[in-house]
């Protein structure tokens, strides 16, 4: 047994059976005695093996390797799962991410069922996304199945999925926000009063949320179950359950409709030949760079991350608009696209460090950085919308990526005029020249490009010095 021990990881503490730790920047889960008998379960009658190659769950290999804890008579397996290139979570999620997420986790439970086991825990974080799909990622959330219990992980269910999917859906989509500040799921008696009344008359909203919510108020603080809870649940009402939660999801909609920025390239500031150009001097940089990893900082429905994704680079494209978001993950859905990953993202108030001490889940910084970040039509918005210094935006690029494609958009450009119109104009030292000199502090400007027919100069830079970055510690469970 290699006899150099790992750092275990300060976001995965909650399960007593196991935990996830690192060592020489690979990452492991430990399995506990005590869960010993569900794990053999697991890999034995198969289960495992179905969800793997179904492409459900995150494969695994069982390793020899000395555990981290200083309990280490307490470890049974150690296993190194495969990795996942960028973890996200529920917050940073379209409407049909976090659908797929819901599905995904209700077709394992009853997938589980058919091999004598359950899920016991039905977090959202336990789904992330690999190669444009959705893929279950914790081994150690199954257990074995005893008939006449009830599903132990349905409230947890309601709390992480239905709830969120039914407010984006019934109610606004940006209410997935607030799983930024409830990291247990959103409660069932906030979501039953942020619902439209008209909710209570749909059998699914109004027994798995208006109903669970009272009966969740009417308990709290009791010794005793609720005698439904008492009664017992035999195996054709819980997959009835999870027949009913799974068409409730099902029948959520939310459709982006026309948005500003969905036709921004269409309808704004490039001509065809501009953007056809456009495209060119962003794949020529990229060829000099070859990076294993981008960021696309502001990726609209993601035409540019797709110039990285056609060059093998593993892309993260961001952008503020659910609707963008939403139509950028169709696409890849679509498509098949393996190498993008849409998410939600305000630059203005990215992701923060959440969960116990700030560590559970990771701020956005930490999670870099990346090869190199894409920032295309985005200084402008920025500076001019945001009030951001270019030297402020110069330093936040430079944490978030080793090098730079940036494109400057000049204040004669029809969209910063559209910014001015209805405020006075500020910034006087918003100009090329003074672009220039606040990145070079942070960046060495390698190469410089104007755009024809629209006055805007892409340029490729590389960081200078070293920068913060993350260490791996946060993750998803």
């Amino acid at each position: 047994m290699h006899e150099v021990r790992g750092t275990r990881s300060t976001a995965s503490f909650r399960d007593p059976n196991g935990f996830v730790f690192q060592q020489d920047g690979v990452l492991y889960r430990q399995v506990n005695n005590s869960y010993r008998s569900d794990y053999d379960l697991l890999i034995e009658s198969g289960l495992y093996g179905r969800l793997v190659d179904d492409g459900w769950l995150i494969a695994h290999e069982e390793v020899e390797l000395a555990s981290p804890d200083s309990d280490s008579e307490a470890s049974y397996k150690v296993l190194r799962p495969e990795p996942i290139p960028f973890i996200s979570y529920p917050y940073e999620w379209s409407f049909s991410q976090f659908k797929d997420a819901a599905l995904l986790t209700l077709a394992i439970q009853k997938r589980a069922i058919e091999y004598g086991m359950t899920l016991k825990d039905c977090t959202a974080y336990n789904v992330q996304f690999r190669n444009g799909r959705v893929i279950f990622i914790d081994t150690l959330s199954f257990e074995t199945y005893r008939e006449g219990n009830p599903w132990v992980a349905y409230r947890q269910f309601c709390q992480h999925f239905l709830a969120p999917l039914a407010l984006m859906s019934r109610t606004d989509v940006r209410l997935n926000q607030l799983l930024r500040t409830n990291i247990d799921g959103i409660p069932l008696d906030l979501a039953s009063r942020l619902l439209p009344a008209r909710s209570k008359l749909w059998p699914s909203l109004a027994i798995h949320i208006h109903l669970h919510a009272k009966m969740q108020t009417a308990y709290a603080g009791t010794a005793a179950p609720p005698r439904s809870v008492k009664r017992r649940f035999g195996r054709g009402a819980l997959l009835g359950l999870v027949d009913h939660l799974e068409s409730a999801i099902r029948r959520f909609r939310w459709e982006p409709g026309k948005t500003e920025w969905a036709s921004y390239y269409r309808e704004h500031s490039y001509t065809d030949s501009a953007l056809v150009r456009k495209e060119e001097v962003v794949a020529d940089y990229l060829d000099r760079l070859r990076p294993a990893t981008a960021w696309d900082l502001g990726a609209n429905t993601g035409r540019f991350s797709r110039v990285a994704a056609a060059r093998g680079i593993t892309t993260v494209s961001f952008d503020v608009d659910p609707g963008c978001v939403e139509l950028n993950y169709r696409e890849v859905v679509q498509r098949g696209d393996a190498r993008i990953l849409p998410l939600l993202l305000d630059l203005l108030n990215p992701s923060p460090g959440t969960g116990w001490q700030n560590h559970e889940r990771a701020s956005l910084l930490s999670r870099g950085p990346v090869d190199v970040v894409l920032a295309l039509a985005l200084v402008h918005h920025l500076a001019i919308a945001n009030n951001i210094p270019l030297v402020g935006i110069a330093e936040f690029l430079h944490r978030l990526g080793r090098s730079l494609i940036i494109e400057f958009v000049p204040k004669g450009d029809p969209q910063v005029a559209r910014l001015l119109a209805s405020r006075e104009d500020i910034f006087p030292d918003y100009h090329q020249a003074e672009f220039e000199r606040c990145f070079r502090q942070y960046f060495a400007i390698e190469a410089s490009d104007p755009i024809p027919d629209s006055g805007r100069v892409m340029y490729l830079m590389r960081g200078r010095g070293d920068r913060p970055g993350g260490d791996g510690s946060s993750i998803p469970f």
